[in-house]
């Protein structure tokens, strides 16, 4: 079948939209807290269920000390830091928002390679970048009463949103550098039968300091009644069970799928769509009003995306 990959990266951007749609109802409605607790602990157990009855093993083979450590440093910066500005960026300011400030990671991943892997900041990751910001500018920034232009949302969500797109670029970076100590534990005659499964692994790995580091902080918060309260709110779990398998377990693993049958800097560009595709579903949801000049920024963004991986 032609375009199979084109078809499923556009499928993994709606998902990640459904993902970010039901994290805002969940967070609204349980708690960020909560929410990624519950996230975190059902992700962890479908990933085992699913290596289990893919590879005949719940848990990460052959990972040695230094890819744990690189990836359990990834889950703390991507899954824990990362995920917490995230859901409180969606509480202040919106999912729709929340999506659109997301497209800051390539960005800092860009930087985080540059910082810890020597790559170089090229003209056009340097384009792609200024691309990024300007659709980001047209979005959030606007006339005010007493200056030319102000920020037309609170500043707090805005630093929120700046905080997820660092943790998912940052924790990108920790990720890669995890997997190369990870494919290097592997013995190099298993390696082409396991190759498919390092990925899985190593997000399990991540998974598992995301949820440690989410339910110790949640204990120190003297949280346990919340999430004992939380059972009986069927709705907020409903909405946590469609961004745990929209999300973190059908996104991620359809995302891995979708590059085999097509170029990777296509298939980003196409996943990369959901700050368009979160428009009308938070205008029907939320009653978001879709302006002009919210639309520009969001292609203008999504634009600046796709030029990280197509120049």
């Amino acid at each position: 079948m032609r375009y199979i990959g084109e078809f499923i990266s556009l499928g993994v951007a709606f998902s990640w939209t459904i993902a970010a749609l039901s994290s805002e109802i969940g967070s609204r409605r349980l708690g960020v807290f909560v929410l990624n607790v519950w996230r975190m602990s059902l992700t962890l157990l479908f990933s085992a269920l699913l290596m289990w009855l893919t590879w005949g093993a719940p848990f990460p083979m052959y990972a040695g000390e230094e890819a744990w450590f690189w990836l359990l440093l990834s889950g703390v910066v991507g899954y824990f830091f990362g995920d917490w500005c995230l859901f409180n960026c969606y509480l202040t300011i919106g999912s729709r928002y929340g999506q659109l400030m997301m497209t800051l990671a390539p960005m800092f991943a860009a930087f985080a390679a540059w910082l810890s892997l020597g790559q170089t900041l090229s003209w056009n990751t340097i384009v792609a970048m200024t691309v990024t910001l300007t659709g980001i500018a047209i979005s959030v920034l606007g006339r005010g009463e007493h200056r030319p232009i102000s920020l037309q949302l609170p500043l707090k969500g805005v630093l929120y949103g700046v905080g997820a797109g660092m943790g998912q670029g940052f924790g990108l970076v920790l990720s890669k550098i995890g997997m190369d100590y990870y494919t290097l534990d592997v013995p190099t005659e298993l390696l082409p039968s396991v190759e498919g499964y390092i990925p899985f692994g190593a997000n399990m790995i991540r998974c598992i300091a995301g949820m440690v580091c989410f339910s110790w902080w949640f204990l120190l918060r003297g949280g346990v009644s919340q999430m004992r309260n939380s059972v009986h709110d069927h709705r907020g779990l409903i909405a946590m069970l469609v961004a745990v398998l929209s999300g973190p377990f059908i996104g991620v693993g359809f995302s891995l799928m979708a590059v085999q049958y097509t170029a990777a800097g296509i298939a980003s560009t196409i996943m990369a769509m959901s700050p368009i595709l979160i428009l009308f579903p938070s205008y029907y949801f939320f009653h978001q009003k879709i302006t002009m000049k919210g639309f520009v920024g969001a292609v203008v963004s999504v634009i600046g995306v796709s030029l990280f991986f197509l120049l």
